[in-house]
C-alpha cells in the first residue's frame, strides 16, 4: 500500500525523524487554517500517488494564509496524470542549501534489503544512477543485523556525505531503518533529504510503501488506505475475505488457487480472441474451501460487475472435493435467490480432480438452466467467451 506524502510525513514524525510542521486539507478553508497555524510562508502540495506534481502545477508556494487558500483552490480538483487531487498538504518552507537522497527498500531480485543513498538528491535517482553512477551508493542490509550506528556510518561514508552533516545523517539512517522495520514497509524514501540554512538536515519529502501482507500486525494501517481509489467491488470482496482484482473484461472468473486462476485468465484471454476480443473481467481466488457461502459471496461479487456477461467457474478438487464444490455452486445460486438477487448470467463450470465425476453428476442432476458444464479447461474457456460475446 502506497501512502500519500502527508501520511509518510506523519509516520516519519512518529519515529523521531526530523520533518517540518505541516497539515493536510480537503478544502481551501482548511488550508487557510493550517497556514495560519504554521505562520509565514508555506508550500501547498497536491496529494496524489504519482510523480511530476511540480511540473503539472501541483506544488505552489504561498506567502501567508490568504495566498495559501487561493493556491489550494487552484490545486484541489486538478487532474495530474489521471489522478484527481482531493487533498493538499501544507508544510513550512525551508532555506535549502543542499539536497540528498536516502532510501531503504526490499530488493526482491537479490532477496535482501537495500539502502540507496546519494548526495545528488532532488531528482530521479534512476537518472542520477545512469548519468553519474559514482554518486549513488547501494549497500545491502543484513536483515538479521539491521542498521545500527556502525552500519549507518558505513552508508554515510560510501555515499560521501559531507563531514558537517555526517552525524545527523547517521542518526536519520538509524531512525529511518527502525521505522522501516516497525511499520513492515517495503520502501521508505526521502528525496530530498535536505541541509537547510541553519545547518539542520531535514526530511522534506516522504515516500512510503507498506506491506499489506503484514496488515494483521498493524490494525492502524487500515485507516491509511485511500478508499476513494479502491474499486468498490474490490472493497466488497475484501470485506468478505476474497482475493479479488477487477479487470477490464466480460468473463467473470472464479477459481480455487491463485495459480489455477492465473492460468484461467490466460486461456480465457486466448479464447476471447476468436470471439470479438472478449477478456477476463476479474481475478477471484476462493481458496481451498468452496462452501456454499464462499461460492455465493464469490458469485455475488463477480455478478455485481455490470461488465460481466458470463462466468467461468474453474475448480480443481483437492482437499475440498468436487462434489462439495458442485453442491456449493447449486446452493450458492439458491442463497442468492433467497437474498433477492436474481441471477441471469450463464455459468460455465469445469470440475476436475478429487471426486470430479460425482461433482459433475450433481450439476447434471440439478438441471439448472444457468449452469453449463464443460469437462476441459480450454473447452470451458471457449464456451464462456462465446456466451460473453453473445451477451454483449
Amino acid at each position: 500500500m502506497d501512502l500519500f506524502e502527508y501520511q509518510g510525513r506523519d509516520l516519519f514524525e512518529r519515529h523521531g525523524l526530523p520533518v517540518l510542521g505541516g497539515g493536510v486539507a480537503e478544502t481551501p478553508q482548511e488550508a487557510r487554517a493550517i497556514a495560519e497555524r504554521l505562520g509565514g510562508k508555506v508550500v501547498v502540495k497536491a496529494q496524489v500517488k504519482v510523480g511530476g506534481r511540480g511540473k503539472a502545477g501541483g506544488v505552489k508556494l504561498a506567502d501567508g494564509a490568504d495566498e495559501a487558500e487561493a493556491r489550494a483552490t487552484d490545486i484541489l480538483g486538478m487532474d495530474i496524470k489521471g489522478h484527481t487531487v482531493h487533498k493538499v498538504m501544507l508544510a513550512e518552507t525551508a532555506d535549502i542549501v543542499e539536497e540528498y537522497y536516502f532510501s531503504y527498500l526490499l530488493d526482491r531480485a537479490n532477496r535482501t534489503f537495500l539502502c540507496i543513498a546519494s548526495v545528488a538528491g532532488g531528482m530521479e535517482i534512476e537518472t542520477v544512477a545512469e548519468e553519474d553512477p559514482d554518486r549513488v551508493a547501494k549497500i545491502a542490509i543484513d536483515a538479521s543485523k539491521g542498521v545500527d550506528e556502525a552500519k549507518a556510518r558505513e552508508i554515510v561514508t560510501a555515499a560521501k556525505f559531507p563531514a558537517e552533516v555526517a552525524d545527523q545523517v547517521v542518526d536519520i539512517a538509524v531512525k529511518l531503518w527502525q521505522a522501516f522495520v516497525a511499520e513492515d514497509a517495503t520502501l521508505v524514501e526521502v528525496n530530498p533529504l535536505a541541509k537547510v540554512g541553519d545547518g539542520r538536515v531535514l526530511a522534506l519529502d516522504a515516500k512510503v510503501t507498506l506491506d499489506e501482507n503484514a496488515g494483521f500486525r498493524h490494525p492502524d494501517h487500515e485507516a491509511l488506505e485511500d478508499k476513494s481509489a479502491v474499486d468498490p467491488l474490490e472493497q466488497a470482496a475484501k470485506a468478505k475475505n476474497l482475493n479479488y482484482v477487477k479487470l477490464d473484461g466480460e468473463v467473470g472468473i472464479i477459481g480455487n488457487g491463485a495459480g489455477l486462476v492465473m492460468s484461467t485468465l490466460d486461456v480465457v484471454a486466448y479464447a476471447g480472441e476468436s470471439h470479438g476480443g472478449v477478456k477476463p473481467a476479474n481475478f477471484l481466488d476462493i481458496g481451498g474451501g468452496a462452501s456454499a457461502q464462499v461460492m455465493a459471496n464469490g458469485l455475488e461479487i463477480v455478478l455485481g460487475d455490470p461488465a460481466v456477461k458470463s462466468v467461468f467457474v474453474n475448480v480443481f478438487g483437492g482437499i475440498t472435493a468436487c462434489d462439495a464444490v458442485a453442491n456449493g455452486i447449486i446452493q450458492a445460486l439458491e442463497l442468492l435467490a433467497q437474498r433477492g438477487e436474481t441471477v441471469t448470467k450463464p455459468l460455465v463450470v469445469r470440475l476436475d480432480g478429487n471426486n470430479a465425476e460425482a461433482g459433475r453428476a450433481i450439476l447434471d442432476g440439478a438441471n439448472n438452466p444457468l449452469v453449463e458444464r464443460v469437462d476441459t479447461m480450454d473447452g470451458a474457456a471457449q464456451r464462456a467467451a462465446e456466451l460473453a460475446a453473445a451477451g454483449k
